[in-house]
């Protein structure tokens, strides 16, 4: 929330260099700018835009180093926006205590050029105190021959808001002897007052209990209560009068404590008891009863600790005096405290240049301070002058404000530095004076080079990152001045090819903001360096280099690759074959994945998204390996499908899907029924890898058929021993089996070689191997298929010996 209730005075000038802004620089100070905002605003509440109602500009606020001159920082700039903000709580009744109108005013202070604004902060109250009694029981003592219309004052409600949230009215429970009545304020007195409407009898009611309620004019409305106690004494005809209504006093401030401040005296004509007078305080505050003691038998009003004339200025007091009869009546004291000049002026300063060329002009502003003493009048009136002899000058401007410019020329060869000794003195009697030494450093030329924040750079860009976007910064400093202490950036070196160097990355010469010049790939680029190196503009100019090593974080880009089961480019499948007296737990196949990410990007999970029979098979959550889950049941089919998704860890995860055809087969002969039998309707595949399994069956049996066939003609036609032994010539062999000629070309998957060993007594040939280097390095399980062939009945067997992988041409 923003309260912007101001009131501006403004001269129309503009912002123009520096030399030539002194004459006008009164004119600035006399900006006036004004904000209402209500009391206790949270901390961080914006009041209004400074730098828009001064005129400045928010990007110039950080090098102008725009604040708040105040001893508290309740309020603060933001420079970043140029708002200026709470920083503290904002109390009224701290701030400004009984003060109708509460004003804060602030000095903001800009550099470069140096200027003064004043501000003021009204701070408007809220109704957050509820008033109340400073005793919540109050017992009064009325003669019962009182007349109707005798007057008996009450204790007046507190209530630290102003105005309208102030103390407004009093009410009093129902009863039909009193009623109230509040003077009116003009005569300063807020106090209630009882007023006897009804004779009292003490033989029919000796006491008398009633309420006073206190209503402030806050909505909703706060009240506060007292109770008033009334007991009916014998007859007591007259009341105290005190020698004055009124008492007014002065004394000075720091006397000691024990000083008599007043004394004020009340006389009774009544005789006896009821002519004891006793004296006390009414609306007994804890300024007034830390501060001063009252003698309950004399009236002497005595200081119980010194005052302060800078914390408070008067006091009132309301002093009561009651008869032994319980008549009472009351007096105010009015106490002056007169000043004393015992404060030291003191001089703060708001702005002071860091450093000034030798080559100075006169008059050139050097620092901006102020003076001000918390006395007031002739003691607080303060001067200033500068203790030393020096080539410098005080310029007065407003408000208690002083210039310190240059008043001669400046040579850094004679003089590097000036200590500067600013007196200030009041005008008090005796007067108090107090002093400030400052250090002015004259400037040098290009003697320093410029310095990088951090000795070396570590950047942190993840893949794909946007073209043209900001990735680092780099920051130098150089203590000179102008352009011996301008930098700019360049890169001078690299790892990168300098061809490409460009394509990746450059720096902005002013600012040192390094950009990708196009999107990073951590798959291919993981990490380079730089060297790049600050300029200034001296001459001769003088540099420095730092490094700067870019690292390319990975994000989760590339979806998993499925290696196993995958199709080949001409779009066929596999088959995995699993005996059927498989246990629980027989490793089936392994679906293989990769993942280009790194890290949790490339961390591969498995899961089934469909199978043909769920609680068949399982598969490894992190390994991939499909097991059987329970033995293969006859009413279980042959021909089975797992549906496999493979998820890497990234946030969202990528994922890629497998498809894994099983037939559950002792032999190669079994193959054939298997795949004949209906095909999974929820596969609109699966009828075309059926036939295509059948046909591979077909061809397989035809080319044994052919083989034995051969092997049969041979013989029956053979008439050597020799020959009848061996299916060819050099063939047999004593020693070792001789290899045929390859077989692995076709259109089959696995190639088949056929290889013969004979010895004299006994020849026996194995043929159809699967070639190892046909089979995926997943499985590394040969497969091969045997025939034995005797010489007694040419009877061929086949035997399945592992798991054999089939290769459907889809």
């Amino acid at each position: 929330m923003e309260h912007q209730a101001k009131q501006r005075s403004r001269s129309p000038w503009r912002q123009v260099p520096f030399l030539f802004l002194l004459p006008l620089f009164c004119t600035c100070l006399s900006e006036q700018v004004r904000y209402s905002i209500p009391e206790e605003m949270a901390v961080g509440s914006v009041v209004g835009n400074l730098a828009e109602d001064l005129g400045l500009h928010v990007q110039d606020l950080l090098t102008r180093n725009l604040r708040v001159s105040a001893e508290k920082q309740y309020l603060t700039v933001d420079t970043e926006n140029g708002n200026i903000v709470v920083n503290d709580r904002l109390d009224r009744e701290l701030l400004c205590p009984q003060d109708p109108l509460c004003v804060l005013p602030l000095e903001i202070v800009a550099e470069n050029p140096l200027n003064v604004f004043h501000i003021s902060v009204v701070i408007e109250d809220i109704n957050d105190n509820p008033p109340h009694f400073l005793q919540n029981n109050i017992v009064l003592q009325i003669n019962e021959f009182a007349i109707p219309g005798t007057k008996f004052g009450l204790e007046s409600a507190v209530d630290a808001d102003v105005g309208p949230h102030s103390l407004q009215s009093y009410q009093l429970s129902s009863n039909e002897h009193f009623s109230l009545m509040v003077k009116d304020k003009t005569e300063g007195k807020t106090a209630p007052e009882l007023v006897l409407e009804k004779a009292l009898d003490r033989e029919q009611q000796s006491s008398h209990f009633l309420i006073l309620t206190a209503l402030d004019g806050g909505d909703p409305v706060l009240t506060g209560t007292a109770q008033i106690q009334i007991e009916v004494t014998d007859a007591n005809d007259n009341p105290p009068v005190f020698s004055q209504e009124s008492y007014k006093v002065s004394l000075r401030e720091n006397v000691p404590s024990g000083t008599s401040v007043v004394k004020v005296m009340a006389t009774d004509q009544d005789e006896g008891i009821n002519a004891e007078i006793t004296y006390s305080f009414k609306l007994l505050g804890e300024d007034i009863g830390n501060k001063f003691i009252l003698d309950h038998q004399t009236g002497e009003i005595k200081l119980k600790e010194p005052v302060d004339f800078e914390i408070r200025r008067s006091y009132t007091m309301n002093i009561e005096a009651k008869d032994g009869g319980g008549m009472a009546t009351e007096c105010k004291v009015i106490l002056e405290i007169i000043d004393e000049n015992d404060n030291v002026p003191e001089v703060v300063f708001t702005s002071v240049s860091n450093s000034i060329t030798e080559d100075a002009e006169p008059g050139t502003v050097m620092a901006l301070f102020k003076t001000y003493d918390k006395d007031s009048e002739e003691n607080g009136r303060v001067t200033s002058f500068i203790k030393e002899k020096v080539p410098f000058r005080i310029e007065s401007s407003a408000s208690n404000y002083y210039k310190l410019v240059t008043n001669g020329i400046l040579d850094r060869e004679q003089t590097p530095e000036y200590k500067v000794t600013l007196v200030a003195t009041d005008q008090g009697k005796p007067a108090l004076s107090s002093s400030t030494s400052i250090t002015l450093h004259i400037g040098d030329v290009n003697d320093n080079a410029p310095v990088f924040h951090q000795a070396s750079y570590f950047v942190h860009v993840a893949e794909n990152n946007p073209p043209g976007a900001s990735i680092a910064q780099v920051s130098a400093s150089d203590p000179d001045l102008g352009p011996n202490g301008r930098v700019s950036y360049s890169i001078i070196a690299s790892d990168l090819e300098p061809r490409a160097l460009s394509s990746y990355v450059s720096v902005n010469q002013n600012s040192g903001v390094v950009f990708a010049q196009r999107a990073f790939d951590h798959e291919q680029l993981r990490s380079f360096q730089l060297t790049l190196q600050a300029r200034d503009q001296g001459s001769p100019a003088l540099s420095a280099n730092v490094s700067m090593r870019v690292l390319v974080g990975d994000l989760n880009d590339n979806a998993p690759r499925v290696l196993y089961p995958a199709l080949e480019p001409d779009g066929s499948a596999l088959f995995d074959m699993v005996p059927r007296a498989a246990e629980p737990g027989y490793l089936v196949t392994k679906v293989v994945a990769v993942d280009a990410d790194s890290g949790h990007n490339a961390w591969l999970s498995y899961h089934v998204l469909q199978a043909s029979d769920p609680g068949l098979f399982s598969l490894g959550l992190r390994t991939g390996e499909v097991r059987t889950a329970r033995a293969l049941g006859d009413k279980d089919a042959a021909r089975q499908r797992l549906l496999v998704a493979v998820r890497d860890g990234g946030q969202p995860p990528l994922s890629a899907t497998a498809t894994l055809h099983l037939i559950f087969a002792d032999s190669l002969q079994e193959v054939l029924p298997a795949l004949s039998d209906d095909p999974l309707p929820s596969d609109p595949q699966a009828e075309l890898q059926f036939y295509l399994v059948v046909a591979l069956a077909l061809i397989s049996a035809l080319f044994l058929f052919a083989v034995i066939l051969a092997i049969a003609l041979r013989l029956r036609h053979s008439t050597s021993p020799t020959i009848w032994g061996c299916f060819q010539p050099g063939l047999c062999s004593e020693s070792r089996p001789v290899v045929p000629p390859n077989y692995s070309e076709g259109t089959l998957p696995y190639s088949y070689n056929l290889y013969v060993a004979s010895n004299c007594r006994k020849t026996k040939s194995h043929f159809l191997t699967l070639k190892p280097e046909m089979v995926p390095p997943q499985l590394s399980t040969e497969t091969s298929l045997a025939v034995s062939v005797t010489e007694e009945n040419n009877k061929i067997t086949s035997d399945s010996v592992a798991s054999t992988h089939f290769k459907i041409v889809q």
